[in-house]
């Protein structure tokens, strides 16, 4: 069985010589015209985009759906925001970077759904029943993204990249996108590290009493992560700190 495949390419490889010898021998003594293949792709309809470029456009947006996906909606806040609660409480494991990063990619389709939903309802549906042509589609899609986007967005952060990009003040209808994602992103990581200043400040706490307690004791030996743990972890478990964190990370966005 192991030979079998071997076998099978050596029984092939004649066939194809002779194939082969055919076709050049045709084209060379000029007795048939040359054997020529062409991939039609289809034209394109009055204001719409031919259907090799819209191809192409399908392909760049799967190469850079995990880049959009994190950088361009609410993943971003809310991964920094979980992985500052797991290194507040001093656990470096629990729970996993597997887990921080579902409850991340769940939480961010929970706050974009009826984003994406009218997307969906606005732009993809009438683009299949051809009643829109897709720059008309891809478009309405930019706008809904730059309207989620602005909503979390500080004015200084996109006053900072249009004075960058030698842009003037300008409409929130005029701004580029190209100014909008980098503000975006500048915007998330400032409002992801106030929340994370805001959860370790509890623990923190914790922490120093706990040190200060086993100095007093004379204890100075002994490492105040050992007995601060426990207590973290029952002050966290107490005040049902999951739900506080994630209450707070969904009230926090602008929909």
């Amino acid at each position: 069985m192991a030979n079998y495949p071997l076998s099978f390419i050596r029984r092939l490889l004649p066939y194809l010589g002779y194939f082969l010898l055919f076709t050049w021998g045709s084209c060379a003594w000029g007795n048939t015209a040359p054997v020529t293949f062409k991939l039609d792709l289809g034209g394109a309809e009055a204001g719409d985009l031919n259907v090799a470029i819209q191809l192409l456009l399908v392909m760049t947006c799967l190469t850079l759906a995990p880049a959009m996906v994190m950088l361009m909606t609410s993943f971003t806040r809310i991964v920094i925001v979980l992985g500052f609660v797991r290194s507040a409480l001093g656990v470096q494991q629990a729970p996993s970077n597997q887990i921080i990063i579902g409850l991340s990619l769940f939480l961010t389709v929970f706050l974009m759904g009826p984003i994406w939903e009218r997307i969906y309802d606005n732009a993809a549906v009438p683009y299949m029943e051809k009643k829109m042509p897709s720059v008309q589609a891809l478009n309405i899609a930019g706008e809904e993204m730059k309207g989620f986007m602005l909503k979390q967005t500080r004015p200084t952060d996109i006053d900072f990249f249009l004075g960058l990009a030698g842009m003037g003040r300008t409409t929130v209808e005029g701004l580029p996108i190209r100014v909008v994602i980098p503000s975006f992103i500048l915007s998330e990581l400032r409002t992801a590290f106030q929340m994370g200043f805001l959860i370790f400040i509890p623990f923190i706490v914790i922490d120093f009493l706990v040190a200060s307690i086993l100095m007093a004791m004379g204890m100075m030996m002994m490492p105040p992560v050992v007995l601060s743990l426990p207590f973290k972890l029952l002050l966290f478990v107490l005040v049902d700190g999951w739900t506080l964190v994630v209450r707070s990370l969904v009230e926090s966005f602008r929909l």
